[in-house]
């Protein structure tokens, strides 16, 4: 056999392909070795030339995301948004495969990897071909992986049909592969593309409510509503005071600058409140510290909420605006309430005499400030259930939008 090497003219490579034949082609990442993944025989022509282990099973190339309708089944919204993102890339997502994928792609199984090659020309055959490709590194198994065609041919010349000659490939690594289908979604091989930036396309792609407003105006409410409703709820003051708790880091930079320090080392509250609730410089500065600490730990929760399948979250902050987590979110909520009722809930609440609840509410934005930078607002002048039903009806709004 003839192992034909193909350029820019890929009508050959794409009639070896549609007869059952196996062409290596170029990725981003390294050389597959290709064959139409709907054809059992073809496919099982890459496991003898390979010699892959028949239980290990074999991804699928796509010419792009409208093929996971064509070969999956049950497709999760984070999929889309997963393909929408990397694709063309180097990564490769596994979903439930549909009947028309042989059982030999699936290995006994019953999920499908699909793969949309950042590397025009095998976008090009895929496109000529009209097929999915079944392609795995074109390498012997244990071998190292193909970075160009040279490689190729030094496995395979006169053993496979054809080689597409792309170039040298720049990552030089396997894709990354996830799997969504089932909860929690979990990377299933490391390569070329890191999981944070898997985690955090995925946050992106949730329904992210901001809410805000002043202390004692019923944040608290409108938040485990949502948390009631599905969301995954982020109370922005109690992470920062969990992280006042455990992180030496934070600890260290409050004291530095404050010189709050106590016996222990670690930041006297007591002291750190009276300073900053009576100088709004010294509270401007502690939010300048504190936002990169607490947007870091909410990051950290949102990716383990967006792998665990989670589609919505809900961010609680007074200062959600001017930390910058506010631009984050579809819509940012403001609450509001009659300045009297909300120093009868501190005063209830944190046990502090009138005169301490009103200087910090004095040192807090005034209802004018929210109406003007937040995208609704939510009037808390009632009981919490009728405040509650409010905040459900609005909520409920907001999620089927953004769903």
């Amino acid at each position: 056999m003839k192992t034909t090497v193909f350029t820019d003219k890929l009508t050959g490579a794409a009639e070896i392909i549609r007869k059952g034949g196996l062409v290596a082609v170029p990725t981003e990442t390294v050389y597959g070795l290709a064959a139409n993944g709907l054809d059992a025989q073809a496919v099982e022509k890459i496991y003898e030339v390979k010699g892959r282990p028949a239980v290990k099973p074999l991804s699928l190339m796509v010419s792009d995301s409208q093929d996971m309708e064509r070969y999956c089944l049950d497709i999760p919204p984070q999929a889309k948004t997963l393909a929408e993102r990397f694709w063309p890339g180097p990564l490769t997502i596994v979903l439930k495969a549909r009947d028309c994928i042989p059982s030999i792609v699936l290995a006994g199984g019953d999920t499908v990897g699909l793969r949309c090659p950042d590397h025009a020309l095998t976008q090009a055959l895929l496109r000529l071909t009209a097929l999915p490709f079944a392609a795995p590194s074109a390498n012997p198994s244990g071998a190292e992986s193909p970075k160009d065609a040279r490689q190729v041919l030094d496995y395979f010349d006169g053993v496979i049909e054809g080689v597409v000659d792309g170039g040298v490939c720049g990552l030089g690594r396997e894709s990354t592969l996830i799997s969504l289908a089932q909860q929690p979604y979990r990377i299933l091989r490391r390569g070329a593309l890191g999981e944070e930036e898997i985690a955090d396309a995925l946050v992106d792609g949730m329904t992210l409510i901001g809410i805000t407003g002043g202390s004692g105006s019923g944040k608290t409410t409108a938040l485990r509503t949502l948390g009631r409703m599905g969301a995954l709820t982020i109370d922005c003051d109690a992470v920062y005071h969990e992280l006042l708790r455990d992180s030496e880091e934070l600890n260290a930079a409050l004291c530095r600058r404050f010189e709050v320090a106590g016996e222990d080392g670690r930041v006297d509250r007591r002291a750190l409140a009276a300073i900053v609730f009576a100088d709004s410089a010294a509270l401007a500065e502690l939010n300048t510290i504190t936002h990169r600490f607490v947007s870091e730990e909410v990051q950290r929760r949102l990716r383990a909420w967006a792998m665990a399948g989670g589609r919505a979250a809900a961010l609680d902050a007074i200062e959600l605006i001017s930390s910058g987590l506010g631009a984050r979110c579809a819509t940012v909520v403001g609450v509001i309430a009659p300045r009297q009722l909300r120093l009868e809930r501190i005063m209830l609440r944190d046990s502090l005499d009138a005169q301490r609840a009103a200087q910090r509410l004095d040192a807090q934005k005034d209802d004018a400030y929210f109406r003007a930078n937040c995208d609704a607002i939510l009037v808390n002048d009632r009981d919490e259930q009728s405040f509650s039903q409010l905040c459900r009806d609005y909520f409920t709004e907001v999620l089927q939008q953004h769903g």
